[in-house]
């Protein structure tokens, strides 16, 4: 399968009812998907989740990733500790559409306890069909690794 139609899953017990409903989703639409994310509520450690799925993007292994923990915030800053890794917390259509054209995130971190299954299936669909838009924030995407 095309590397363009892998998406790696990821997520961590505030997550674990979403998955299997985002796997599904991405399965119709044609992709294969790399699932980390653990299946139970029982808790667990969030980086143990999100790691493979940063490493898996940062490797070219899959094209973009789904990150999902309660807040989102320690999915996101877990994933951007990887180089080349664009994660993105959104909570609206809005901002995961500016996350895809302006910033060009290649992982979309969901804050589970935040938002509906409804809206996180929504947000997927939006990420994956947002093209980036280039132009100026292409020069602004290049100056995000930090060089000493």
């Amino acid at each position: 399968m095309e590397k363009t139609k892998i998406i790696a899953l990821g997520n961590d017990h505030a997550g674990y009812e979403y998955n299997a409903a985002i796997e599904e989703m991405l399965k119709e639409k044609g992709y294969e998907v790399l699932n980390f994310g653990t299946r139970t509520g029982e808790s667990v450690d969030y980086p143990d989740y999100i790691h493979p799925v940063a490493e898996a993007v940062e490797t070219g292994r899959a094209a973009m990733g789904i990150i999902l923990c309660g807040s989102g915030n320690g999915a996101v800053i877990t994933a951007n500790k990887h180089q080349g890794i664009r994660a993105a917390l959104c909570w609206s259509r809005e901002l995961t559409e500016l996350a895809r054209k302006h910033n060009d995130a290649n992982i979309l971190s969901l804050p589970a306890r935040f938002i509906s299954k409804y809206q996180a299936l929504e947000y997927v669909r939006v990420f994956l069909e947002t093209p980036f838009e280039g132009g100026r924030h292409e020069r602004r995407i290049k100056k995000i690794p930090w060089i000493h």
